[in-house]
């Protein structure tokens, strides 16, 4: 027997707790993007895992998504400010297109374990950076 598809999904403390907690941890993720120039997705990959049990490659492309508009929007603010340099703009932003199409070509061939040790690692990296 078919399920009704117009069948309703049932409201809970939990359900509507969870939605909380995501929209609270976005508002964190678009925050550190905004403040920081970048970083949301130093934990929008580890909330996409843990809260909506996305696997580890689908985790980034979505992050991905998330913080492309949001970055947008960052950069407008910034372009309005007067806060950014046509050089560094041009030169680093070439650099960022073809490594993002670099880097979207090599998530679709490699492991989610290879791909978790690579962000783990940079993620150590980037922190001992800035403690050091």
């Amino acid at each position: 027997m078919k399920k009704n598809s117009k069948q309703k999904t049932k409201i809970t403390k939990k359900n509507i707790a969870k939605k909380l907690m995501l929209v609270l941890i976005g508002g964190v993720i678009g925050f550190l993007n905004g403040f920081f120039g970048g970083g949301g997705g130093m934990v929008c990959v580890p909330t996409l895992e843990k809260f909506l049990n996305l696997d580890n490659k689908k985790a980034h492309a979505t992050a991905i998504a998330v913080i492309f508009p949001l970055s947008v929007v960052s950069c407008a603010v910034y372009i309005f400010k007067g806060a950014i340099q046509s050089l560094p703009l041009m030169t680093v932003g070439l650099g960022v297109i073809l490594g993002g199409i670099l880097g979207s070509i090599l998530l679709k061939y490699l492991s989610s374990n290879v791909i978790r040790v690579i962000f783990a690692v940079l993620m150590l990296a980037g922190g001992l950076r800035l403690i050091l």
